[in-house]
């Protein structure tokens, strides 16, 4: 089933150099996870992020001399740079008048409604749009006793609530998020508010966890609500390199068949007709195709069972045999040459491809 045209309706929201919400692209961020009042170290992980393709970063702001540091890192990104605030509005104030393109903040944990409207009245006058994010571990009190657990329904309602106060302040400038550590929660809350506003909303699974299990959970869950055509932004939490959340969120994406960002690479799980290295030859192909990008889909296949013929939608791929392998384009065999040669072989093809384009 296409999931073109199923995509849920929202403002358009401008972030920096980016545009989000309004049928526009999903786009996918990432947080540092150096302290900002490190200027150097923060700074090499900005630039470090945006050689993988990440578009927006998020920064935590959490003492004036982060506050200080947005300023400096606006002038050399060339990425948005929304700064994430808890507990202080003087420091999501000092963020936006350093240049910030969007804050972060839970208004439930800022505090009095004149701190929130200060806050509003300076993205209101630097005209930046303000996330409202709401998670499930900083849910407000009254909720957690009226609910007993921060389920999706009280995740709603918290976000709801914060909602009305900022749109109080006669400001619509708004994006929002509600994360949980619990997939399904998260699913659902998401599911809910997409129904009750059209703000456009930024999809994660709050501490997803490590690189294997963080990435799977993550997967599970914004998959789901990609299908349903909820999201505009999506940030893969991981316990690790912030580069690789970046690289699995394209991954998602792609498989989706929401964004093109470069190679997909398919091959066999493996199994007793293998007569090939397969493994060996799917590491080196990864390898050499990781900076390209060229939108192109790669088959690596072990044996004449699973290629061409499983694999004839790639534009190019190999099919391992005894001592020899075949090339394809489209699931045409185009030659046969001897295993050794066979990683050559379609690394040529690759070459060809990418020239014609």
């Amino acid at each position: 089933m296409s999931m073109k045209g199923k995509a849920r309706k929202t403002k358009e929201i401008k972030i920096g150099n980016k545009v989000i919400g309004g049928g526009n692209p999903i786009l996918v961020q990432s947080m540092a996870n150096t302290y900002t009042g490190n200027l150097k170290k923060t700074l090499r992980q900005i630039k470090e992020l945006e050689k993988v393709d990440c578009e927006i970063v998020r920064i935590a702001v959490s003492d004036k001399e982060s506050c200080k540091n947005v300023s400096f890192l606006k002038e050399k990104a060339n990425v948005p740079i929304v700064a994430d605030i808890h507990y202080d509005y003087r420091l999501a104030i000092g963020a936006i008048e350093n240049g910030a393109d969007k804050v972060r903040i839970n208004p439930g944990n800022i505090g009095k409604k004149e701190n929130i409207k200060k806050i509003v009245d300076k993205a209101k006058e630097k005209g930046i749009p303000i996330r409202i994010g709401i998670n499930a571990g900083s849910l407000e009190k009254d909720l957690l006793k009226k609910y007993g657990m921060p389920e999706p329904e009280a995740l709603v309602e918290s976000t709801l609530r914060n909602i009305e106060i900022v749109e109080s302040f006669k400001f619509h400038n708004i994006v929002l998020s509600i994360k949980s550590s619990s997939i399904l929660d998260t699913i659902e809350a998401n599911r809910i508010i997409s129904q009750e506003t059209d703000y456009p909303i930024h999809l994660g699974i709050t501490e997803a966890g490590p690189i294997l299990s963080g990435t799977v959970r993550t997967t599970a869950g914004l998959s789901i609500l990609l299908y349903m055509g909820i999201g505009d932004t999506i940030r893969v939490s991981l316990t690790g390199a912030p580069v690789k959340e970046v690289k699995v969120g394209y991954e998602i994406l792609k498989s989706l068949e929401l964004r093109e960002h470069g190679p997909i690479i398919i091959s066999c799980p493996t199994c007793g007709r293998m007569e090939i290295d397969l493994l060996s030859i799917v590491k080196k192909v990864e390898k050499i195709t990781s900076n390209l990008k060229t939108n192109i889909k790669i088959a690596v296949m072990g044996c004449v069972v699973n290629g061409p013929g499983e694999a004839r939608l790639a534009d190019v791929g190999i099919a391992g045999g005894k001592g020899k392998g075949v090339v394809f384009r489209k699931g045409k065999i185009i030659k046969t040459v001897p295993e050794k040669n066979l990683l050559n072989a379609l690394l040529n093809e690759i070459e060809k491809i990418v020239n014609s384009e």
